[in-house]
């Protein structure tokens, strides 16, 4: 799948793997529709983006991915403005095991929420063109962090979400590939004062630091090179890519439970 004009929604979009994503989707020549509830950083970014790579191939739009009605207004705005979607990276995500039900309604519910408003457009059932939906996932969605039980939890579910969604768009015929990005420990803003965000499991929080020493960090770069790789393959459907600082996998999954 070659990239040059299509048009992409990224959430999460102003910081941080999200803004990666948006940049290597620009320097391939995709039109890119930055959702983010931070307005100042993403009004920022926007600014940036303009002065590099002209003006027309970017939209900033202020959005809470916890809100149906902000999500299917700022999927609008990009389809009048880029005349659809193709893509979809739903990448908001927190880590924050105090506020266990907020975590669960951004980093897995939004995701659902993203990808059934995003099939009225994208689904070929529906007169869409298809196309491709990222979801960001994580190590952690592949094996237990044991210092972040509900952010395991809802990364588990983004990883069986995706999988689930790409077998029912090859049997129903949507159109649409869905892949899952699963990326070590990054260094973002998700990783500072880690300790403060674990709540009641702060006393693990040691383990999870050896773990990082262990196995090193990736650049937002690297994990935004493995969703271009995602995007433009289009053997990739149903897929958990793992990316660590060795190297890249794709995860193997039994095909059914006996």
């Amino acid at each position: 799948m070659a990239l040059d004009g299509k048009s992409a929604v990224v959430t999460g979009a102003a910081m941080g793997i999200g803004r990666a994503v948006v940049e290597i989707l620009l320097k391939n020549r995709a039109k890119v529709a930055l959702l983010d509830i931070n307005e100042t950083a993403g009004e920022n970014l926007l600014e940036s983006l303009k002065q590099q790579y002209g003006a027309g191939q970017a939209l900033f739009i202020k959005c809470d991915v916890e809100s149906e009605e902000q999500i299917k207004a700022a999927f609008q705005k990009t389809t009048e403005t880029f005349g659809g979607i193709d893509i979809l990276c739903n990448n908001a995500g927190i880590l924050n095991e105090s506020i266990w039900e907020k975590t669960v309604s951004i980093n897995l519910t939004s995701v659902i929420r993203g990808t059934y408003i995003a099939l009225e457009q994208m689904s070929k059932l529906n007169g869409g063109k298809g196309g491709v939906i990222i979801n960001t996932a994580s190590l952690a969605g592949l094996g237990p962090l044991q210092s972040c039980p509900t952010y395991t939890a809802t990364k588990f579910g983004v990883v069986g979400f995706t999988r689930a969604m790409a077998a029912a768009s090859d049997t129903a015929g949507y159109g649409i590939r869905f892949n899952a990005i699963c990326p070590g420990f990054v260094e973002t803003d998700l990783m500072t004062n880690i300790p403060v965000r674990l709540g009641q499991f702060s006393n693990l929080a040691g383990a999870t630091q050896k773990l990082v020493e262990m196995m090193g960090t990736l650049t937002v770069s690297e994990v935004a090179e493995a969703v271009l790789e995602l995007l433009t393959d289009e053997t990739k459907n149903g897929e958990a890519l793992l990316v660590l600082p060795q190297g890249k996998k794709y995860m193997q999954f039994p095909n059914s439970v006996e």
